[in-house]
């Protein structure tokens, strides 16, 4: 398997590495003249009073971090990447729903608290991408509105199509790929509350997506996800714990939405969900919670998202981040393995 994943295409395996390298090192390297900018400006992250007392002391930490991170790779794709229509779409989608993170973060700090936009205001922004990010796919790349799962099971979603003004609109594949795009963006939004775990789960998750693409021999978003990759890893020098920085919703919206695209574009929709299951743990107890205590009264869990709960079990932060990073890497490889099964 590892061979036939390395000896596909003209293309030779270094430019993917590098571009883990290179994102890596502008993003560490940049990111310490902007925490110095975010502390002297005074702009710091607005800690949830009802979460976890530990999570006072973070109160005021630099945020927005996601700024850098979507730079450093937008570099690296400059660098080591020719910029196809894939490429670019996925480029779009992970920007533009990176300033509405950024809105949303501007929102949270400007007026002193821990939410920002509201969720109308997030959904409605949401949607818009995903929308745009769909039709572009279907109408510009040439992406087929079929899903397909391991074993050879394909499902046409593409059955309830009109063409408005010339524009093919798949109305199921169009909400599924919305459904997509929002559930892993707000789904590693989420999963960002402990120092280093949404950037240590996305690094996995974006490593084993270049290594779906390249096997695909779409080296140019096989770049793109090493670099978004290269990028966690340079963040992570600094929000390792304690924490000197947070990528805030501008980097959290942003990478979930970057996972989604690459999803759509190597058609591995449904694998995809596999290899960022514990972002879809996540979402799952923050929805179990609610319905929980809508309809019985009763918590599910002693906190929600999940990682909170198990802080409130005794865990150390450090040792809740760890195992969240190895459930994360298990996710990914079986995840990787039925990916095989699709080709």
């Amino acid at each position: 398997m590892l061979t036939q994943l390395l000896a596909v295409g003209r293309y030779p395996t270094y430019q993917v590495f590098v571009a883990v390298f290179v994102a890596g090192i502008i993003t560490a390297i940049f990111l310490n003249p902007f925490i110095k900018l975010m502390r002297k400006d005074g702009i710091g992250q607005q800690v949830r009073a009802d979460g976890p007392q530990t999570h006072l002391v973070k109160q005021g930490t630099p945020t927005m971090g996601g700024v850098v991170m979507l730079l450093g790779a937008l570099a690296t794709c400059v660098l080591f990447a020719n910029w196809t229509p894939d490429l670019i779409l996925c480029v779009c989608a992970t920007v533009a729903t990176g300033l509405l993170g950024l809105l949303d973060d501007v929102e949270s700090v400007s007026h002193g608290r821990s939410l920002g936009l509201t969720p109308s205001q997030k959904m409605v922004g949401l949607i818009a991408i995903s929308v745009a990010f769909c039709l572009l796919a279907v109408n510009w790349v040439g992406i087929l509105p079929v899903i397909r799962f391991p074993g050879g099971l394909t499902v046409d979603l593409g059955v309830l199509t009109t063409t408005i003004a010339g524009v093919q609109v798949p109305w199921l594949y169009v909400l599924f790929v919305f459904l997509l795009l929002a559930g892993l963006s707000n789904a590693v939004n989420l999963t960002d509350g402990l120092d280093g775990l949404s950037s240590g789960t996305v690094l996995v998750v974006m490593l084993a997506m270049a290594m779906v693409a390249f096997s695909y021999d779409e080296i140019n978003l096989a770049v793109f996800a090493g670099a978004c990759g290269g990028a966690c890893i340079g963040f992570l020098w600094h929000n390792c714990y304690p924490a000197s920085i947070f990528m805030g919703d501008t980097g959290s919206l942003a990478l979930g939405a970057g996972f989604a695209a690459l999803a759509v574009l190597t058609k591995t929709e449904v694998t995809s969900l596999v290899m960022g299951g514990i972002f879809i743990v996540e979402a799952v107890s923050v929805i179990l919670q609610v319905l929980s205590f809508h309809f019985t009264g009763k918590r599910i869990f002693l906190m929600a998202p999940l990682h909170h709960h198990f802080e409130k079990k005794g865990w150390s932060e450090t040792k809740v981040v760890i195992r969240f990073w190895i459930v994360s890497a298990m996710f990914a490889a079986i995840g990787f393995a039925l990916y095989f099964q699709l080709r």
